[in-house]
Order: structure tokens, then C-alpha cells, then sequence
């Protein structure tokens, strides 16, 4: 009888200790997954257009200009804080073993374990407990670190993670991409209608743009669109806002050529500042006056560059730029006016008519 109870034993620990191993453990998620961003772009990374389900086990959350956000990875978490103040104290992750978001700070990341990285060469799961860590830093190896210390080392690899993950776009995930596009996209897709790229991924998921698509179609299309399409049909136009790729706006630290839509420029002598909205622009405006030479916005419609002293501008709309509510910019008074109508906008205003108050209750 007992060499029966310690053969059962044995067997249970045994099979505990398989369920361990690097190839059973999976990153996607095993019960209902907390999806946090709204809309229909919920299901996928603001950053690299991943599938939050497929890696749920290590996405992290934020909030950018109030506004939630949900990352397949901490890897896609340290690129979005390139650009935006996010405060690390508001950060969650997914517990990996209750699958249930806690707040980052006080995680315990298993760094460089036997489980492949998302979006990096080096894997980070968190756990809520120290004894689960530690649990798992004895199956699958790595280290136990803070959350502190493990977005340090994301960021200080972040260069590297993404030569190598630009690398695979361009030798596979381009080229699969074009495929897709030209075989089931009968229409243009203009990129620049969107802000993230998720919300792209979430019209062509709608079946409309171009058909039914699996999830492993959609990936590489959405990439392909947004990384590719986007920038040939903004270089080929001599008409728009120029900006090259290193171009941060002074007030949020965006990088402007990712929003190509909602660019605008002040111009001094022997130099320029470049911003992702009319919104950030106003707010540099006030302060630095002297010496402007020209200032430029994007024609909402054409897409045009214009001078922003004789634009028109919707205020309040419930039409969102990179930086959340914006002034939307118009050549035409009477498009204007009808954008307005159409979008719930506050009012029409020129440019002379801009105040400091009004800009900065957009952020409200």
C-alpha cells in the first residue's frame, strides 16, 4: 500500500515538474484575458500590432494621455515611453501564474529564463509573489529582478530588439505582407487615417478593406501598410510637411514622422521645431513668439502644408490626434465649418483668435 501512495506520488510530482518546462509553458492566455483598451482595436499592441491574447502571459498596461494602453510585451512598453510620459507607478503586468493584472512596481521578474522573449531576445515574466518567482527561476533558470531593474534592462536593449525585429520584417514579414495586399486589397488603404497601429488592424480584422484574413494574414498586412505603404506615398508627395525620422516634438517628445497627418512646423531663422498636432504646436507658440519666420499645419483633407495664419480650425471635435483632443486645421472655411457640423466641434476659429486657455483645456 505505501509503495503504491509513493508511486503516486512520484508520478504527480513528476508530471507537476513537465508542466514546468519551457515547452509547455505557454505566454498566451489559458482564462478570459483582461483587455483593457477600448474600441475594437482591443485585442492588439498599440506598438507592434501583436495579438494580446497570443502573448497575454507577459503584456504590461499603461496610460498615455489618460488614455489606457494594453503591450504584448515590456519591451513594447519601454518604446512607447520613448515617446510619452507614462508614469512607471501606473504601469501593471500580468501575474503569469494567476493571469491576473497587478501593478508592475511590485512584481518579481523571472529575466532571461528558458522561455522565449516576445518581442526581445530575452524573456521577462512577472509574478506576484517572490516564492512563485523563485519557483519558476529554479525550472526554467534566468534571474529575479524588480520591475525597476528589468525595465532598465529593456530599455538598455531596446536598439538591439529592435535591429532584430526590424531584420525579420524586412526578410519576411514585408514581403508576405505585399502578397496579402496585393492579392485581397482592392482599395487603397491610406494609413494616415489612423493614429495606432492597432486601430488599422481592427478595420482590416472588420473584413470590409480587404476580406476575410486570419490573424497570421493580418499580422504581416497590417505591418506591411503601416511601415511600408505609409511612408512611400508620404515621400513620393513634395506638397506636405517634410520630416525626417529623428524629428521629436518639443513638448511631448513624439517622433513627428509617424503621423505624417497631423504634422505642423514653426520656423525661426536658420531653423525649425516640428510637432504631431496643431495642439502641441499652439502650446510652444505662446512661449516662443519672437522670431517666427512661417508656420505650417496639415490640411485635414488634402494633406496638404499651409500656412496656419490664414487656416480655419475645428476645436473639440470627437476626432482624436497622436496627443488625444487637437485643434484640426482646414484651408477651406467651408469645410470647416461642415467638419465641424459632422463631428460635434465646438466652434471654428482662425488663427488670430487662438487662445492659450483654450489649448491647454483640450487636455482636460
Amino acid at each position: 500500500m505505501l509503495k503504491k501512495l509513493f508511486l503516486g506520488v512520484f508520478i504527480l510530482l513528476l508530471l507537476t515538474t513537465q508542466n514546468l518546462s519551457a515547452d509547455s509553458f505557454t505566454k498566451s492566455a489559458t482564462i478570459k484575458p483582461e483587455l483593457i483598451q477600448k474600441g475594437s482595436q482591443k485585442e492588439w499592441c498599440p506598438v507592434c500590432g501583436m495579438k494580446l491574447e497570443s502573448f497575454y502571459k507577459t503584456s504590461h498596461t499603461s496610460k498615455v494621455n489618460h488614455t489606457d494602453k494594453q503591450y504584448c510585451s515590456m519591451r513594447c512598453l519601454a518604446v512607447d515611453m520613448q515617446e510619452h510620459k507614462i508614469d512607471t507607478n501606473d504601469v501593471k503586468v500580468v501575474d503569469a501564474l494567476s493571469q491576473k493584472l497587478i501593478f508592475a512596481k511590485d512584481a518579481h521578474y523571472v529575466v532571461g529564463s528558458d522561455v522565449k522573449g516576445t518581442m526581445s531576445k530575452v524573456s521577462k515574466v512577472a509574478f506576484s509573489s517572490k516564492e512563485a518567482a523563485d519557483d519558476f527561476n529554479i525550472e526554467h533558470g534566468g534571474e529575479v529582478v524588480s520591475f525597476e531593474k528589468a525595465l532598465k534592462m529593456a530599455s538598455e536593449s531596446l536598439d538591439s530588439d529592435i535591429e532584430m525585429v526590424q531584420n525579420k520584417k524586412e526578410k519576411q514579414v514585408y514581403p508576405m505582407g505585399k502578397k496579402i495586399y496585393d492579392k485581397n486589397c482592392k482599395q487603397n488603404i491610406d494609413a494616415n487615417n489612423y493614429v495606432q497601429l492597432n486601430e488599422l488592424k481592427a478595420d482590416l480584422a472588420d473584413k470590409k478593406l480587404c476580406g476575410t484574413l486570419s490573424e497570421e494574414e493580418l499580422q504581416p498586412l497590417s505591418l506591411y501598410i503601416w511601415e511600408v505603404k505609409r511612408f512611400e506615398a508620404n515621400d513620393k508627395r513634395v506638397d506636405t510637411i517634410q520630416v525626417t525620422k529623428d524629428e521629436k516634438c518639443p513638448i511631448c517628445g513624439m517622433f513627428v514622422y509617424k503621423y505624417p497627418k497631423w504634422a505642423a512646423q514653426i520656423f525661426y531663422e536658420g531653423k525649425h521645431h516640428s510637432f504631431d498636432g496643431v495642439k502641441d504646436m499652439m502650446k510652444y507658440y505662446f512661449q516662443n513668439k519672437d522670431g517666427i519666420k512661417k508656420i505650417l499645419v496639415t490640411d485635414y483633407y488634402s494633406q496638404k502644408a499651409i500656412d496656419a495664419s490664414t487656416a480655419f480650425y475645428v476645436l473639440g471635435s470627437d476626432v482624436y490626434g497622436p496627443m488625444g483632443k487637437e485643434l484640426i486645421p482646414f484651408n477651406s472655411q467651408k469645410e470647416a465649418k461642415a467638419f465641424n457640423m459632422d463631428h460635434k466641434g465646438f466652434k471654428v476659429i482662425e488663427f488670430k483668435d487662438i487662445t492659450s486657455s483654450e489649448i491647454y483645456k483640450l487636455d482636460e
